[in-house]
């Protein structure tokens, strides 16, 4: 019973971090976010595969494909393809330079996962304003 009583009046001992106070260091962020973009790149190979297979069935098929990537949701799929397509180049160009041994020191890796990072925000953007600026929907 003695030892019970000790052990309740024993102060906690410290726990880990978790997700709600641990920050995330840029360069977990980013290998996460190629990881997840990478296995994204792969749904849209199939995405490519069904237009290209509808182009080739005929006027209905790619009638049918072309009903659900005009959709809002076809066109949100498009532009989260695109934004896939934009991070996983940049940061697979930011991986090029790490094989050559270069940009490894933490402030480097830090600054250029953050470029990388708001370059693949605005590289759709501005595919897809060209895009649909040339289409004449502007």
């Amino acid at each position: 019973m003695a030892d019970a009583t000790a052990s309740a009046r024993r102060p906690e001992r410290p726990r880990s971090p978790h997700l709600q106070i641990y920050r995330w260091p840029v360069t977990m962020l980013t290998s996460i976010i190629h990881r997840i973009t990478g296995v994204g790149l792969g749904g849209g190979a199939l995405l490519i595969a069904w237009w290209l297979i509808a182009a080739a069935a005929g006027p209905d098929a790619y009638a049918t494909f072309a009903a659900v990537a005009g959709s809002w949701f076809g066109k949100l799929v498009l532009f989260g393809f695109t934004w896939a397509l934009s991070f996983h180049l940049l940061n697979g160009i930011r991986h090029l330079f790490w094989d050559f041994g270069m940009g490894f020191e933490k402030h480097r890796a830090e600054r250029t996962g953050t470029i990388v990072i708001a370059l693949s925000v605005i590289l759709p953007l501005v595919i897809w304003a060209y895009a649909l600026w040339a289409r004449g929907a502007f």
